[in-house]
């Protein structure tokens, strides 16, 4: 029997399955919970519903065409949505992962917001990394929410649900990702002691500019 061939952008479903292994490993989701996606020239590729991480192979990855339709053997995430309308109007982002961290996700249970506690919340693009209000999963509403609560920024959280992460590919998302919830959990901690600091907004002002070249070639700055 000859082989089957191998989907196209192969190599790109690798690495979706591989994100998503690789973000349960690190603590930052849970199960079958969250969704990976990534740009395509022709539309965007994204995880399908309900398939546990371990047994998803590349070709169960579901493309999802320049008008919104879904192709493949699965279908595609319940959140396929907001992956859909961010890439369609930040196109910038090539990759997209949402989430159910745990120090996340409890500050979203609260409507709380991440407010400039430590000048590291600047790595998601603002002086704080917003909540978004609820809204059913899967819904149209629920991607208005998260469009408004990024605007400006490559993070949010999602109240009662749990956060998303925007990035140019999947190893900078998932990066963010992990910074993003090391943020939730040492401010959830801080929260316990105390009230925390807030650094004003002339300091973030300065902390932004420096990060338009952190970790980039060129003198130090």
């Amino acid at each position: 029997m000859a082989a089957r061939p191998a989907p196209a952008n192969a190599a790109l479903r690798r690495d979706i399955v591989r994100t998503c292994l690789e973000m349960n490993a690190l603590g930052i989701n849970q199960g079958k919970a969250g969704n990976v996606s990534a740009r395509i020239p022709d539309g965007l590729l994204i995880t399908p519903s309900g398939l546990p991480y371990a047994e998803t192979a590349p070709s169960d990855i579901v493309f999802i065409d320049e008008s919104g339709a879904p192709r493949g053997t699965r279908p595609p995430s319940s959140e396929w949505r907001f992956h859909y309308d961010i890439m369609r109007i930040r196109g910038e982002v090539g990759a997209i992962l949402h989430a159910h961290p745990p120090f996340c996700t409890a500050l979203a249970c609260l409507g709380m917001e991440i407010p400039a506690f430590h000048y590291m919340v600047a790595v998601a693009g603002g002086d704080t990394i917003r909540c978004a209000p609820y809204a059913t999963f899967g819904t149209q509403e629920l991607s208005d929410h998260a469009l408004a609560a990024l605007e400006g920024r490559t993070a949010c959280l999602l109240a009662n649900h749990g956060m998303i992460c925007v990035g140019r590919d999947l190893k900078s998302v998932l990066a963010l990702a992990l910074e993003v919830e090391t943020l939730a959990q040492q401010y959830w901690r801080a929260l316990q002691i105390g009230k925390p600091v807030i650094l004003p907004a002339a300091e973030m002002r300065v902390v932004l500019e420096k990060f338009k070249t952190y970790g980039k070639p060129g003198p130090a700055t």
